[in-house]
């Protein structure tokens, strides 16, 4: 993977606060969003992008766009430890000699980076028990085999960042609130003088779901928890992990969440009184035949999820086996 089409750019938000637009080489999702706020004599950077090749240097041709550079972040927060929101970390800590903040719960990440292969090895275990055949699984996972995991090396954090930790920037103290379900370590950060929140990919301005399936119980109950929790918070705009600021803050906690409940019956429906496998559940789900297989991975995470909430509501049963099947 490397970055050769398109270019890092800054755009100002507010007086102090800049979105720092950075390239992905993912089909579908083209680039990921850093925040630089002002911070006395330099800036609080929230989020890394992705590290594969040319991905600082694009970092720092928005940083200087902004008028900033490496050595003007004083502290780095990370919203989440997917690859695109702390994959530079260890560059970005090198460069400018800062603290990292981040939650905990980092370890669905971390704990692969010195072994990257057990991440892929684990998901073609969950897809073989899912039924997926083993030609699809050519196809859609071994291909991946040797390929980066888009984390420079691993970081730890030098503070936990937990509610009650507060961030000082010259645009206020911004609050951290807990909100797992896309991952177990995401947060997000509000602002409350100034109504802003921060919400990392755990809301989008398009509608986007993703979970890291397999490290907690049920991460889709985990996230509608989540939005209740944001919802609860008095904000006018939001900055996102994706896409550009938006306002109407509550009305897109309440489409995602609706999405989600949507999402789940949709599930619900594909379960009848004949026992199916989880991968027979995804064409049904997508309503796609035949899914490509970057949407057969990313849809059998989904049905994968919401089998789980299903099951931990009573809703649905699992029959294990050598291919687990689902009923109602």
């Amino acid at each position: 993977m490397s970055l050769k089409r398109q270019l890092a750019r800054a755009d100002r938000i507010l007086p102090g606060l800049w979105r720092l637009r950075l390239p992905l080489p993912w089909p579908g999702v083209p680039h990921v969003n850093a925040w630089a706020i002002s911070a006395g004599s330099g800036v609080v950077l929230i989020d890394t992008g992705l590290a594969v090749p040319g991905a600082l240097a694009q970092l720092e041709l928005a940083l200087r766009q902004a008028g900033l550079r490496l050595d003007h972040i004083r502290l780095l927060i990370c919203t989440h430890a997917h690859s695109d929101h702390y994959g530079l970390a260890g560059p970005i800590v090198d460069a400018a000699d800062c603290e990292l903040w981040m939650h905990p719960n980092h370890a669905h990440m971390t704990g692969h980076l010195d072994d990257p292969e057990r991440m892929l090895e684990r998901r073609i275990e969950v897809a073989r028990q899912s039924g997926v055949p083993d030609s699809l699984i050519t196809s859609t996972y071994e291909v991946r085999r040797g390929q980066p995991i888009g984390v420079d090396r691993f970081v730890a954090p030098d503070r936990d960042l937990l509610p009650g930790v507060e961030v000082d920037t010259d645009l206020g103290r911004w609050q951290v609130y807990e909100t797992p379900g896309h991952a177990p370590s995401h947060v997000c950060l509000h602002q409350p003088d100034r109504k802003l929140l921060m919400s990392g990919d755990h809301v989008l301005g398009r509608i986007s779901l993703y979970y890291d399936f397999g490290y907690t119980s049920d991460p889709a109950g985990e996230f509608l928890e989540s939005l209740d929790v944001v919802d609860r918070l008095d904000s006018d705009l939001c900055l996102a992990g994706h896409a550009r600021p938006f306002r109407e803050v509550r009305k897109k906690i309440e489409a995602t969440r609706g999405t989600v409940l949507e999402r789940i019956e949709r599930v619900r429906a594909c379960l009848d009184g004949v026992p199916k496998s989880p991968f027979e559940v995804v064409p049904q789900f997508l309503e796609d035949p035949d899914p490509s297989p970057m949407m057969l991975n990313w849809g059998l995470n989904e049905v994968l999820v919401y089998l789980n909430h299903l099951e931990k509501r009573d809703h649905a049963q699992r029959h294990a086996g050598d291919v687990e099947t689902w009923t109602l």
